[in-house]
């Protein structure tokens, strides 16, 4: 607006193209997401026979199962996590803690983890983080980043392929299987409905 001002003021422009009434809105673009099959494939594709693809398949299921963030990931502690009742607390956005479900494939793989995989790694600087790297300390918010990548590209996705695309993915399944996009909205963890909103689209 202030440019446009100028320009109508250096009469480089005749008229201000802008409505008088109204705000112009930004167009809103919609989340990529894959398809249920291909969440699948992603899902599928770590190797489960011995470390890391033991840690990895734990990753990606819950990642996806749970709709987590890739730092919401990061940051998660063995006693988030409840195998049992299948829930794990997260702490989201702003500091904000929230109860997620997953379903039994996640539930297995993290057990699976927790028996076989996480002792392999763990180490001294390990104390309660879930996920460990190949040095006994936290994976790092990168390092998953890389590896839904990686993995994306390995089953032929392509590298348009993030932590998120899974988020996003997880909430889209849901509504398309009836979900209550209030139901949505609280296991994404979003404080405002027009958030969560787009998924409708």
């Amino acid at each position: 607006r202030t440019f446009l001002r100028w320009l109508l003021r250096e009469k480089l422009i005749e008229k201000d193209p802008i409505p008088k009434r109204g705000i112009m809105k930004r167009e809103r673009r919609l989340p990529h997401f894959l398809s249920q099959e291909d969440a699948a494939r992603l899902v599928g594709a770590p190797e489960t026979g011995e470390m890391p693809g033991l840690r990895d398949r734990a990753l990606l299921e819950l990642v996806y199962a749970a709709g987590l963030r890739v730092s919401e990931a990061r940051d998660l502690n063995v006693q988030d996590v409840n195998v049992r009742t299948r829930e794990v607390r997260v702490i989201g956005k702003g500091s904000k803690q929230r109860v997620v479900l997953m379903g039994t494939a996640a539930r297995d793989a993290l057990v699976l983890y927790l028996r076989e995989g996480r002792p392999q790694l763990a180490g001294r600087k390990s104390g309660n983080a879930f996920f460990l790297n190949r040095f006994g300390g936290r994976l790092s918010q990168r390092s998953i980043q890389v590896k839904v990548r990686r993995y994306a590209e390995a089953v032929g996705l392509g590298d348009n392929v993030h932590t998120h695309t899974l988020r996003h993915s997880f909430a889209t399944h849901l509504l398309e299987g009836g979900a209550d996009l209030r139901v949505v909205q609280d296991l994404l963890g979003h404080s405002s409905p027009s958030t969560t909103q787009i998924y409708t689209h």
